[in-house]
C-alpha cells in the first residue's frame, strides 16, 4: 500500500517536473524568437533606410530653391535618425561599428544644419555640392554592402541570435556571414574617413579637438599622471593604481588613471597627455544618508574649484539626484557667459566628497574669442520675449545654435505657470535662437501608495 503511494507521488513529481520543463522549454523559446525577429526588423529597416537616404540624397543635388529642398534635407536628417536607431537595436555592440555610425550622425547634422538655414539667403555653396555627392556616392557603396549582407540572411535563413551568441563568447573571428558582411561596411566607411576629416563643409560639423591638442602645457609622463590623480582627487594613499593609454595613433590623446583608495572605494581619472588637465572623474562609493542641503553641496563643488585653479567659472544649473549634488559650472567673460566651455561636478551629500567631475566641453573649446557688441540694446531683445512669460533674470551668452555656430545672445530666465523657461534672443537680428525648460523638483513617490 505504502509503496503503490510513494510510486504514484513519484511518478506526478516526475510528470509534474516534465511539464514544468516543457513550459520553461516554450517560453524561452518565445522569448528568443521574439528577439529574433526584433532583430530581423530593425536590419530589415536599416537596409531600406540607407536604400532610400541615397535616393534622397541623389534628388538633392537635382534641385536649388529652398522650398524644394529644405524639405528634402530635412528628411534625410530623419532617415539618419531613424537609421541611427535601428544600427542601435542589432548585437553590435561588441562588434566595432563606430565609423559607420558617426557617418550617419555627420550626414545627419549637415543636412539639418542645412534645411534650418535660409536657403534663400544663403544657398548652397561649392563646397557643400562637393559634398552632398561624396555622401552619395558613399552611401551607395554602404547601400550595395548591406545589401549583399541582406541578400545572403534571406538566402541562407541565418540568425541574428548566433551573431549574438558568437560576439558574446568571443568567437566573431569564425566563419560568420552576417558579422563578416558588418565588418566590411565599418571597413568601407573608414575608407571615407580621411577624405572627409579634409572637406570643409563638413569639418564644422565634427567635433575639434578630439585628442585634446590645443590644450595648454607640456607632455606629461605616466608617472605624472599619477601623481596630478593623487593631487586632483585629495587622496595620496592610492593602492592597485594602474594607468592605461588612449589615443592610439595619435601625438595626443589621454592617460586613464584607475585606483583603489585607502578607504576601498575604487575611481578612476582620465588627464589629457597635453598638459596633465583632467578631463573626467568618477569615484564609486555608497553614500550614506543626506547630512548636507544642497546649497552646502554647492560649496563643497566652488571650494574643489578653487583648489584646482579652474577660473572665471560660474555655477548656472543644480539638480539633485538622491543624496548627489550635481552642479553645473560656465565660464564667465566680462559679464558674458560662454556656454561652450562647462563643467560639471558631483557632489556627495554625506560628507561633501567630490564623488563625480567632467570638463571635456571646458577643455575642448576653451579659446580667446573677440565678441562683438550687440546691435541689439537688452529692451529691443525682450520685445522678442512671449508677453506671457514673467522675466526673473537676465544676462549677456554666448551659446552654439542649431547651425553649429557660435552667437552672442541676451539670455532671459522667466516662469510661465508654475514651470521655468531659459530663452535666448539673438543680440544682432532678435532671432529666438533657443528655448529651455528647466527641470522641476523631483516628485517623491515614497509611502503615496
Amino acid at each position: 500500500m505504502i509503496r503503490g503511494i510513494i510510486i504514484t507521488v513519484l511518478t506526478l513529481g516526475v510528470i509534474g517536473t516534465g511539464a514544468w520543463g516543457y513550459q520553461e522549454h516554450r517560453e524561452k523559446n518565445a522569448i528568443l524568437m521574439n528577439a529574433e525577429n526584433n532583430y530581423q526588423r530593425a536590419f530589415h529597416d536599416l537596409a531600406y533606410q540607407m536604400d532610400t537616404l541615397h535616393d534622397k540624397i541623389g534628388t538633392t543635388l537635382a534641385m536649388n530653391s529652398r522650398k524644394s529642398l529644405s524639405p528634402v534635407l530635412a528628411d534625410v536628417w530623419r532617415l539618419t535618425s531613424e537609421a541611427h536607431n535601428n544600427v542601435g537595436q542589432l548585437p553590435l555592440t561588441l562588434l566595432p561599428f563606430n565609423k559607420t555610425e558617426e557617418f550617419l550622425s555627420n550626414i545627419g547634422k549637415f543636412s539639418y544644419r542645412t534645411a534650418v538655414r535660409d536657403l534663400d539667403k544663403e544657398p548652397l555653396t561649392k563646397d557643400e555640392y562637393g559634398t552632398l555627392k561624396k555622401l552619395y556616392s558613399q552611401s551607395a557603396n554602404i547601400q550595395d554592402e548591406l545589401r549583399k549582407v541582406q541578400h545572403l540572411v534571406l538566402k541562407n535563413n541565418l540568425r541574428w541570435m548566433d551573431v549574438e551568441m558568437a560576439l558574446a563568447t568571443g568567437k566573431e573571428a569564425s566563419d560568420n556571414t552576417i558579422i563578416d558582411g558588418f565588418k566590411t561596411v565599418e571597413k568601407t566607411v573608414k575608407g571615407y574617413d580621411e577624405s572627409n576629416m579634409t572637406d570643409p563643409s563638413l569639418m564644422s560639423y565634427q567635433k575639434k579637438n578630439q585628442n585634446f591638442e590645443d590644450a595648454p602645457g607640456k607632455k606629461i609622463s605616466k608617472e605624472e599622471a599619477i601623481q596630478i590623480a593623487k593631487k586632483f582627487t585629495n587622496k595620496n594613499n592610492l593602492s592597485k593604481v594602474k594607468v592605461t593609454e588612449s589615443g592610439k595613433g595619435s601625438k595626443f590623446g589621454f592617460f586613464s588613471v584607475t585606483f583603489v583608495d585607502s578607504n576601498g572605494n575604487e575611481g578612476n581619472i582620465d588627464i589629457t597627455k597635453k598638459g596633465g588637465h583632467p578631463i573626467y572623474f568618477i569615484e564609486r562609493r555608497d553614500i550614506a544618508k543626506q547630512k548636507l542641503s544642497l546649497n552646502e553641496g554647492m560649496n563643497s563643488a566652488k571650494k574643489f574649484i578653487e583648489n584646482n585653479h579652474i577660473k572665471n567659472m560660474e555655477e548656472f544649473e543644480t539638480t539633485q539626484y538622491d543624496t548627489i549634488g550635481v552642479y553645473s559650472f560656465v565660464t564667465v567673460e566680462n559679464g558674458i557667459r560662454i556656454y561652450p566651455e562647462t563643467l560639471k561636478i558631483k557632489t556627495a551629500l554625506d560628507n561633501g566628497e567630490i564623488v563625480g567631475f567632467t570638463a571635456q566641453d571646458l577643455l575642448k573649446n576653451k579659446k580667446k574669442r573677440n565678441i562683438p557688441n550687440p546691435k541689439l540694446s537688452k529692451k529691443e531683445a525682450k520685445k522678442h520675449i512671449n508677453p506671457n512669460l514673467k522675466i526673473m533674470e537676465d544676462r549677456r551668452s554666448l551659446i552654439v545654435n542649431d547651425l553649429g555656430k557660435e552667437v552672442l545672445c541676451y539670455e532671459f530666465l522667466g516662469t510661465l505657470n508654475n514651470d521655468t523657461y531659459r530663452i535666448f534672443i539673438n543680440a544682432d537680428s532678435g532671432v529666438e535662437e533657443k528655448v529651455e525648460k528647466l527641470k522641476n523638483a523631483e516628485k517623491v513617490y515614497e509611502n503615496t501608495l
